[in-house]
């Protein structure tokens, strides 16, 4: 395997982009423009000693740091630990990828991690500094499971909250609607795919409003994407932004590894799907953010340039461009 993964890694070609730091490894990097800055809410990667296996196991994280540009060519400001593990009350391990928003003269911060019991779910902390540091709730938000919280507000200024990640992410094990200890839930080739869910939020920004959905990704003829499609359907890493008046759901195809993305006409969907934003990085994963500055677009993503390794990535970024149809230019990161 680790021989394999070394072949996958020198194959690619030369960077095209360079880590914002290096200082620390950094992942899953959810960037948002607050108070005229980009501030970045990453996975904060570290080698805990744990052996790697299919299930992610090894991504055994346990703090949050937030970062923060003036422009993304600029500088990196890493402002600390912004919230830990041993600060949240119901968790148990694995503090996976974070997103943040803002309402309420308040800054939230979403992520996931393992209960008690193993099983994940969504967390959320609020501070009054988008810098943090967050104060936790003490139980995890009811109704969530799963990992990769992505929060999208609307121009009505309403917040929605997606969610999902299959294997490692536990997705699969809702299936029935309920949580089930075994991974035998997949859906057969023929099936529809798993797919990413979606709930309002309640004004307070800590609470669903509403009871999740699924978010359904369709092909060009309306047909929902199938359990086999594994170059097209969603695996984990949901990020929603609006660009002219359509909302463009992206997310992680897992197994083939590319950024993928869908368009539709309300932020529940359903999405028809576009295209490919990025192809796959070095590493064993891809996630991404997509982030608005004075007038031009940007992609937030990451690959493992300084280690080599799965489990220690580092942070990127890179223009977005769109076509004039709203499609968007696929970009290579080597």
């Amino acid at each position: 395997m680790k021989k394999i993964l070394v072949f996958a890694i020198l194959s690619f070609g030369a960077f095209a982009q360079q880590p914002l730091v290096s200082h620390i490894y950094t992942a899953d990097p959810s960037a948002h423009l607050f108070q005229g800055k980009i501030f970045i809410y990453p996975s904060h990667d570290i080698d805990a000693g744990v052996k790697e296996d299919d299930m992610g196991s090894h991504f055994a994280m346990n703090d949050y740091h937030v970062l923060s540009q003036t422009n993304p060519a600029g500088p990196v400001t890493d402002h600390g630990v912004a919230l830990k593990l041993a600060d949240v009350p119901w968790a148990g391990k694995m503090l996976w990828a974070p997103d943040a928003a803002e309402a309420n003269g308040q800054y939230y911060l979403y992520f996931p991690a393992k209960d008690k019991d193993g099983i994940f779910r969504i967390g959320v902390a609020s501070s009054n500094k988008p810098e943090g540091s967050f104060k936790a709730e003490p139980n995890y938000m009811p109704g969530t499971f799963s990992i990769d919280p992505c929060v999208f507000k609307d121009s009505d200024g309403s917040h929605y909250l997606y969610f999902g990640g299959i294997w490692g992410g536990q997705l699969q094990r809702w299936k029935m609607g309920h949580y089930m200890a075994n991974d035998d839930s997949q859906p057969a080739n023929d099936q529809p795919a798993l797919m990413a869910k979606v709930a309002k939020l309640d004004q307070n920004m800590k609470v669903l409003a509403e009871k999740p959905r699924d978010v359904q990704i369709l092909d060009a003829n309306g047909k929902i994407l199938l359990s086999s499609d594994h170059d097209r359907r969603f695996f984990e890493a949901a990020f929603v932004h609006q660009y002219k008046g359509k909302y463009y759901f992206s997310y992680s195809t897992g197994d083939t590894h590319n950024i993928a993305y869908a368009t539709g006409s309300s932020p529940y969907g359903p999405f028809t799907y576009q295209g490919v934003i990025l192809k796959p990085v070095k590493g064993w994963t891809n996630h991404h953010s997509i982030v608005e500055h004075n007038g031009k677009w940007y992609l937030y993503f990451h690959d493992v340039q300084l280690s080599g390794r799965t489990h220690l990535r580092n942070i990127k970024v890179t223009e977005l461009k769109y076509r004039g149809d709203g499609s968007i230019e696929t970009i290579t990161a080597y």
